[in-house]
């Protein structure tokens, strides 16, 4: 019997044979998932890269799929398509008013070149552990700039974009694009340090508050004043052009006063029996 009808009577060479098949197949034939990038990887030189992310790509025409590649040469480095998200730890940041904010914030992020990531960190798990201090980094730049106020209004939104593209110079470095960042709190020091912040808050808005009714006070009086001046200056006028139109006007303030017209009650309530016919009550009989 020959060694070739030996081997195919034998039941445990099959299942090596089987074995050593399957093994082969294993080490040339891919699957590349939709989710996933597969970088190849050639004697430790990034070759190609299968399935790689591509904006605005259309669902089941990126690449994924059987692939095949060189046994014992080539090795597939898998990198998540996916967005993916890193947690900074929590930083102590002091704004330009003094007050020190303890901060929280994430970023989300994608692999968008596996070659350069490969070279520059080696895994997308390096990647998002590089990028955490940059975040700090940037983070303590911008708020340290700006007041606590900051946060709670709509300059919140400038400040986000701008640590944002701080931190994107840096992830391009890494093949990676920031999606966004967003801080979850910023909140002041339990304690004495909190206490303290808020009665600077609180001596700060009164001084501001003083302020604003000293300078509403001092434009009330320039434009008194600047009434005034125009209300002398037409009655100067008036009484240059009508002599008559003087002892017209003084008549009517007395009227005025003495009889409480126009809602202006009179000062004092004694009572005065005049003569129709009295030199005071001339105006109301009119020119002659």
């Amino acid at each position: 019997m020959s060694v070739t009808e030996k081997l195919f009577r034998n039941p445990i060479a099959w299942a090596l044979l089987a074995i050593a098949l399957v093994l082969l197949a294993t080490s040339v034939f891919a699957v590349v998932p939709e989710t996933k990038q597969a970088l190849i990887v050639r004697v430790g030189e990034p070759n190609r890269i299968i399935n790689q992310y591509r904006p605005n790509e259309e669902f089941g025409h990126t690449g994924a799929g059987l692939i095949a590649r060189i046994p014992f040469l080539e090795s597939i480095v898998w990198v998540d398509k996916r967005v993916l998200d890193f947690d900074m730890q929590r930083q102590a940041v002091l704004s330009t008013d003094q007050l020190r904010l303890e901060v929280d914030a994430f970023a989300r992020y994608r692999i968008v070149d596996p070659r350069r990531m490969f070279v520059s960190a080696g895994s997308e798990r390096r990647v998002g552990e590089a990028l955490k201090p940059i975040l700090g980094s940037a983070l303590r730049n911008e708020l340290g700039k700006r007041p606590f106020a900051a946060l709670l209004s709509p300059e919140r939104g400038e400040v986000m974009d701008n640590i944002q593209n701080a931190l994107s110079r840096v992830a391009r470095q890494y093949g990676a694009e920031i999606v966004d960042v967003r801080i979850k709190r910023a909140d002041l020091p339990d304690g004495t340090p909190l206490e303290s912040a808020f009665e600077r808050m609180r001596t700060a808005r009164q001084q501001e508050a003083r302020s604003i009714l000293a300078e509403g006070a001092k434009q009330a009086q320039l434009i008194r004043a600047d009434a005034d001046a125009k209300a002398a200056r037409v009655y100067a006028e008036s009484f240059g052009k009508d002599p008559g139109f003087y002892d017209f006007y003084r008549a009517m303030q007395s009227y005025r006063v003495s009889f409480g017209t126009d809602g202006i009650e009179a000062p004092g309530t004694s009572s005065v029996i005049l003569s129709p016919n009295n030199e005071y009550f001339k105006e109301f009989s009119g020119r002659r």
